[in-house]
């Protein structure tokens, strides 16, 4: 089920505490790496994931390979990979039991819709969350 209201997506950060970030870079000069430092400074658990990652931490937190390898339950996917990989990313975060897939700026899947309304997992689309909770902070809804 997609998430398009503003008080629909504030109310999924305000319950999210876990992230699991894929697609994570540790290219400064990548949206992924400049993201997860906001997440992290906003007091979020961020756990990046790469599975061609050439390093073994970015911001300080341990990469893993995929989202089965993270230890710990994942309350949000947040995706910064292309368009195609979206729906596999969704059915891993069912299998894993994530409770939220999120997808970067021009990251967009109908079948990952599908797969998400099926599974009843809330999905965001098309946004960034360095610029959806400023935005959300102004308007009062966090």
């Amino acid at each position: 089920m997609r998430l398009t209201t503003d008080q629909e997506i504030a109310g999924l950060l305000k319950r999210t505490k876990t992230i699991a970030l894929v697609g994570a870079s540790p290219k400064t000069k990548r949206a992924s790496h400049g993201v997860m430092r906001f997440l992290l400074d906003q007091g979020y658990d961020v756990y990046p994931v790469n599975p061609n990652a050439i390093v073994d931490e970015i911001h300080g937190r341990n990469v893993y390979p995929d989202l089965a390898s993270i230890p710990v339950a994942i309350d949000m996917v947040d995706v910064f990979r292309q368009s195609q990989f979206l729906p596999g990313v969704t059915q891993d975060a069912i299998v894993i039991g994530a409770k939220a897939v999120w997808s970067q700026l021009d990251v967009m899947s109908e079948e990952a819709e599908e797969i998400a309304t099926q599974a009843n997992l809330p999905l965001v689309m098309d946004r960034c969350p360095a610029i959806e909770i400023p935005r959300l902070q102004k308007l009062g809804l966090m």
